[in-house]
């Protein structure tokens, strides 16, 4: 059995009931084998005894920095051996008294203890009264703990501790023992695994059930790599892995393990394209289109207005294309007359005109006889783009539906047969057109709108439904340069930097959120003056996962009583209705809404040109793509454009340099090669917080030559056994069917 394959549910761990299941369903661990592929955030390094004023005077050799567990605690899968790990006392200690404190929160126990070396310090047991029970005066413990000098004493509010054994003559070793091991080995001469956790989990509980899995499954595993090609690269086998990961002797040990795992992923991935590539069949090409676009600027000759729908769509418009989208209408054009299927992503920031690049290739499809799909991943966003085409295309006979998962069956069913018979020639719509209901009488073109929402498989269920049609990928999340010569090596790329002539840039503005009435002043002063705004919250409601922070539906009360008085405030989030959604921005389009209060469910395909101000608050919590995509709803008509990011302070180095970063860029192409620079892949599509395309491991441009080795080496796989059918591929086949699978359920 390889690992993907460990479907076993983890109830069965110690510590794991159901409560505990549920928490780990919140980290996307709903099996044994995704809790052993559960990467650390971070390590902890107990392997060299240190004291407590040891401890205290390396937190201030660096300037009074937390420790590891909380200084250096990054996105999953991220972390290495700590810089501050060191910085963590690791000594037995005496319990000399208790106390309590008050606090805002009420009373705390403080507890009071003493070191080998005879310094004194205080544990606050913040939310743990109980500990007083086990930690009753005058017992030992074995004590792992982050110090710092204040309020006059050296305290913790970070520590873990077990029972301390009878003290042996040598009380603190020096060395790493290498007999049967004692409480005192077991909890020192170690490095921790820091999880991510959520809900009541813990880190001993998460701990004690990942050395339980690791104990009755790791040994059992058969590797899916082949042997040699492991061997060829230098990696631990799968197994052995799973132990170095968890509980790594080394910094390198650690390293060595996620190694590994990325280079799994990599490889399954460069498996993935390569063998969608290949599969790129035949097909006859599709008949000459209208004649080439002429240079910007320049109108097109009587003649050709009438060659082409395309052409006639050109005309029609108030102002002319860009030189970029000229460029990639011909890129699309040129693949359309090739022998093979097209398989070409277009990316652009927001307001680059790519939906009108889509529409104009899809004119040359309907002008051929054939049919064209465009799938958006939000009702939302499909609604938007079925009433711009209805108002572009209809006057040019195209015959245009929208089918969402929301409308009547008897609605659907007679789309769905409309389809089949050929008598619609552009459906557009959500997750509804990959049903097995729908059919087409001749599918040319297959248009995704932000195609990271996607899966493999889900664009699969659509090209499936004909022979060859063409695939047109659309993302608004610029991917870097180096990302996507790597990633995309065999998928052809189109760009588009420029925007259409008069888009104005957005003027962006921080603020703490003490300045937050200053904010709300300058935006109803805008409001007065005609405009609209956006407000953007990270939360739907108060108290979503303990959070104090201020959630849509709160806020929308408290600015239309407040602030905005006597002004029509709408509210819009993911949970409301479809039709209720549909309703509010109609409303909002139509102005008769001024002020839209909402999630980041608007952070694409929502376009009203009055709206001129989006106020984001709790900024710091959103991610650097994010935060451009919403900047980009506004600066879309001819009213000077504002963006203001409210954010909470203190801030992290992280959120400094995003919030940084959008003061000082307009250009999203550079937005995302930052991005990537902060923070790597990790969520830089702003879909998962595991990693990029689902990636729990993989990080660029940490592991840019990583990518670059697996797909050498997936090459040369599927070079000499494209189906993956021979006995040493069987295991990897395996693993690609699970792998696929898991890209397939992206949101």
């Amino acid at each position: 059995m390889i690992l993907s394959e460990l479907q076993l549910a983890p109830g069965k761990l110690p510590g794991i009931g159901p409560a505990r299941r549920a928490d780990l369903q919140r980290l996307g661990v709903g099996s044994v084998a995704e809790l052993l592929l559960l990467a650390p955030r971070d390590y902890e390094d107990r392997s060299t005894p240190c004291s407590i004023s040891q401890a205290v005077q390396a937190v201030q050799a660096v300037g009074g920095a937390l420790g590891a567990s909380q200084q250096g605690a990054g996105e999953a899968g991220t972390g290495t051996v700590a810089e501050g790990a060191a910085r963590r006392a690791n000594i037995r200690c005496t319990v000399l008294a208790h106390d309590y404190i008050r606090t805002s929160r009420g009373m705390v126990l403080k507890v009071l203890l003493r070191d080998t070396e005879g310094t004194v310090a205080a544990l606050l047991c913040f939310g743990r009264n109980f500990l007083a029970n086990k930690l009753p005066v005058g017992s030992e413990i074995l004590l792992s703990a982050v110090f710092r000098f204040q309020y006059g004493e050296i305290q913790s509010s970070d520590f873990e501790f077990v029972a301390a054994p009878p003290a042996e003559p040598a009380s603190e070793p020096t060395s790493r023992p290498a007999a049967t091991p004692t409480p005192q080995a077991e909890f020192f001469f170690r490095i921790e695994p820091i999880y991510p956790l959520s809900g009541g989990l813990s880190q001993t509980v998460l701990r004690a059930a990942v050395r339980s899995a690791i104990e009755q499954y790791a040994h059992n595993l058969g590797d899916e790599l082949p042997e040699e090609l492991r061997v060829r690269r230098g990696l631990p086998t799968r197994g052995a892995a799973i132990k170095m990961l968890h509980s790594p002797a080394s910094v390198a040990e650690a390293n060595e393990a996620r190694r590994r795992f990325a280079y799994d992923e990599l490889l399954l991935f460069q498996l993935a394209i390569g063998r969608e590539v290949t599969a790129r069949p035949e097909r006859p090409p599709l008949p000459p289109a209208g004649r080439p676009l002429p240079p910007a600027g320049r109108p097109l000759p009587p003649a050709a207005r009438t060659d082409s729908r395309a052409a006639r769509l050109i005309a029609s418009l108030p102002f002319d294309p860009t030189a970029d989208q000229e460029k990639v209408l011909q890129e699309i054009r040129s693949d359309a007359a090739g022998t093979t299927a097209m398989l070409r992503l277009v990316q652009g920031e927001v307001g680059s005109g790519k939906t009108l690049v889509a529409f104009l290739a899809a004119l040359d499809y309907i002008d051929a006889g054939r049919q064209v799909a465009f799938l958006a991943p939000t009702e939302l966003l499909a609604r938007q783009h079925a009433n711009n085409a209805s108002q572009l295309l209809q006057p040019l006979d195209v015959r245009v539906e929208l089918l969402t998962g929301s409308l009547p069956a008897a609605e659907k069913k007679r789309i769905q047969q409309a389809l089949a018979s050929g008598t619609v020639d552009l459906v557009i719509g959500t997750h509804a057109l990959l049903s097995e209901q729908v059919a087409f009488d001749c599918l040319g073109l297959v248009v995704i709108d932000e195609q990271h929402r996607f899966g493999v498989l889900q664009r699969a269920a659509l090209t499936h439904k004909a022979k060859a049609p063409d695939l047109l990928l659309m993302t608004a999340t610029p991917i870097p340069r180096t990302l996507a010569l790597t990633l995309y090596g065999e998928l052809d790329i189109s760009s588009i930097y420029s925007k259409p002539a008069g888009r104005l840039p957005v003027k962006t503005h921080l603020a703490s959120s003490k300045r937050a009435d200053e904010v709300y002043a300058r935006v109803r002063k805008l409001i007065d003056e005609g405009a609209q705004a956006y407000f953007v919250y990270p939360l739907i409601e108060a108290g979503e996962n303990g959070s104090a922070l201020r959630d849509a539906v709160g806020m929308r009360d408290y600015l239309s009583t407040g602030a905005f008085a006597g002004i029509k405030v709408g509210l819009i989030h993911s949970r409301m209705p479809e039709a209720e959604k549909i309703e509010v921005m109609r409303a909002f389009a139509a102005g008769e809404i001024r002020v839209l209060v909402a999630t980041s469910v608007v952070e694409v395909g929502v376009d009203v040109a009055e709206a001129c101000c989006i106020v984001v608050e709790h900024a710091e919590r959103f991610g650097l793509s994010a935060l451009h995509q919403l900047r980009g709803r506004v600066g879309r008509g001819t009213r000077p454009s504002y963006a203001f990011l409210i954010f909470d302070e203190p801030l992290t180095e992280d959120a400094k340099s995003r919030l940084r970063t959008l003061y000082e860029e307009q250009d999203g192409f550079a937005v995302a090669e930052r991005d990537l620079q902060i923070r790597g892949p990790g969520d830089l599509s702003g879909i998962r917080q595991s990693g990029f395309l689902g990636f729990r491991f993989a990080r660029f441009p940490e592991h840019e030559e990583l990518l670059k080795t697996a797909r050498l080496d997936a090459r040369e796989i599927l070079r000499h056994d494209e189906g993956l059918t021979q006995a040493v591929h069987q295991p990897l086949s395996r693993a690609l069917e699970l792998f696929l699978n898991q890209l397939g359920g992206a949101p």
